[in-house]
């Protein structure tokens, strides 16, 4: 059973891995000034790439795009010097720039596309849709004229027609319980939260999850951890799992929440930069509050930081499996088209000198891969599989051992859980089918409960409601039961349908609440603050 189990996992990880890689996974510090650095063109090495690109884009018997060769070489020339310094489009640029500033142009609702239809699966509270009328269940049949009801509209198209500069409107066409409403929508302002999840677990342990750092998350973050601690909070778990990084400042400024006034939180040096140490200042409330940090293998940068700065200064546990391993500072530079080079300029270091940045050469392909390596090897399963030369081996104050040369060790190790895994349900996990059952069972249900808490409580998924989404998912999406599978999936099945319920109602939040119950970290993460 373990070798299926094993197995299974292999349609699982690298799907994952890639999910995480193409969200922004290894966005690291974003500095930059917002000027452009004009270069000299001088040497003859500049003008030979001007003058190939000419050639081909005047004389190749195919037509070229010569932006798009110019763009090409700049990224291959970056390839060569390490993984995460990168060229980034002009276009590309935009979207970055949301989630360094934690904010964008838009309507502020959340959408699925099920059955080529727009479902509105939620509204934020006191964003321009709310103020327009729209409700979770309504679909949209037409964006500013467009039809979109029963086209092949993807996600990027939705987002690019409803985003847009505020205070300009957006009118849309929707189907409500069979009528058809005109709504125009004045965009505004709204926010990418970073923290997706606080709640508390019992009468004095809270929870709060970080999904990255942008300029905005010291805030969430001490706007979420005062409501735990009014709410009872004396201990917290802060779960930074799949937490690619972000702003560092996002990360000192949480860590200073927890240190006592003057200790290091991390030091940046590089060739052409200034050495800096960030310490700990006498602000923040939570220097008393007991806490538990997770990560896992996609925690990375910024969150490493973070998970560093307390381990290091014996303040706080780290629960989980090792981290990403992504110890460069990366500057951004602004070029004249508004495209931008993102240079790794600096390397950081934890407080007791560690460097976590893993080993790499080769392609960026084999570095990114590393973390499938680890699977193969066994280190997502056990602790020991790992070891470290001495010499990357530090010492906390109190005398921890610690290690470098490779992202974060945590202080407890916890294998991953295969447990309940299957082909079957990798199959179902990997397609849309369990959110948009959810989104067709919460219809004329979404004031059934008064909160996620509750919902958590007392909802069951029961053996019907488990059949009624297995019939789904072979009509809507030809995934036929395999009934070995299912034997040992069940509890997985009904926990991720009982989530995804969750998740239309309450979003993140609703999720985190029920997935939360049966995670082995957590449970380990418990148990140790209990004790």
């Amino acid at each position: 059973m373990e070798k299926e189990n094993k197995r299974s996992l292999n349609y699982l990880i690298p799907m994952l891995m890639a999910v995480m890689m193409a969200g922004g996974l290894f966005l690291g510090k974003s500095f930059s000034s917002g000027e452009s650095r004009e270069l000299s063109a001088d040497g003859s090495n500049y003008q030979k790439i001007r003058d190939i690109v000419e050639i081909l884009d005047h004389e190749y018997v195919d037509s070229v795009d010569a932006e798009k060769l110019f763009e090409q070489t700049i990224g291959d020339i970056l390839q060569n010097l390490d993984p995460h310094s990168n060229y980034v489009s002009a276009a590309e640029m935009s979207a970055m720039n949301e989630q360094i500033e934690g904010r964008f142009g838009g309507v502020g609702v959340r959408f699925f596309i099920i059955r080529d239809t727009i479902c509105v699966t939620g509204v934020l509270p006191n964003s321009p849709s709310e103020r327009a009328g729209l409700e979770p269940g309504d679909k949209v049949l037409q964006i500013d004229g467009k039809n979109v009801a029963s086209q092949s509209t993807s996600n990027e198209d939705v987002m690019k027609m409803l985003k847009g500069i505020e205070k300009t409107p957006v009118k849309v066409k929707l189907l409500r319980d069979g009528k058809r409403l005109n709504k125009k929508i004045i965009r505004g302002g709204i926010p990418i939260k970073s923290v997706v999840s606080s709640h508390m677990v019992d009468k004095s342990i809270g929870y709060l999850r970080i999904s990255n750092f942008s300029k905005t998350t010291s805030a969430e973050f001490r706007a979420a951890s005062a409501k735990l601690k009014r709410s009872g909070m004396k201990k917290l778990i802060l779960d930074l799992r799949g937490n690619g990084g972000g702003v560092l400042t996002g990360a000192t400024e949480i860590a200073d929440e927890f240190l006592p006034a003057g200790k290091t939180i991390v030091v940046t040096k590089g060739e052409h930069v200034e050495d800096y140490t960030y310490r700990s200042s006498s602000v923040g409330d939570l220097k008393k509050t007991e806490v538990v940090v997770l990560i896992n293998s996609t925690s990375a940068s910024a969150s490493e930081i973070l998970a560093g700065a307390l381990q290091d200064n014996d303040r706080g546990t780290i629960i989980g499996r090792r981290s990403f391993g992504k110890g460069l500072v990366q500057q951004d530079f602004g070029l004249h088209d508004g495209s931008n080079l993102r240079l790794v300029v600096a390397r950081y270091y934890t407080p007791t000198g560690r460097c976590i940045q893993k080993p790499y050469s080769g392609s960026v392909d084999d570095y990114y891969g590393e973390n499938m390596e680890r699977y193969e090897h066994g280190e997502l399963f056990e602790k020991d599989s790992t070891s470290f030369a001495d010499s990357l081996k530090f010492k906390t104050a109190k005398g921890k051992i610690v290690y470098g040369g490779g992202g974060i060790m945590p202080d407890i190790f916890v294998p991953i859980d295969t447990t309940g895994t299957s082909f079957y349900f990798s199959r179902l996990r990997y397609s849309p089918v369990f959110t948009t059952f959810a989104f067709d069972f919460v219809q004329n249900k979404r004031n059934s409960w008064k909160s996620a808490g509750t919902y958590a409580k007392s909802f069951v998924v029961t053996n019907s409601v488990l059949n009624r989404f297995i019939n789904y998912a072979r009509d809507e999406f030809g995934i036929g039961v395999m009934h070995a599978d299912l034997a040992v999936s069940r509890d997985l099945i009904k926990n991720d349908i009982k989530g995804e319920i969750a998740r239309q109602l309450w979003a993140e939040d609703g999720y985190f609440q029920v997935v939360n119950s049966g995670d082995p970290i957590i449970k380990v993460a418990l148990k140790e603050l209990r004790n």
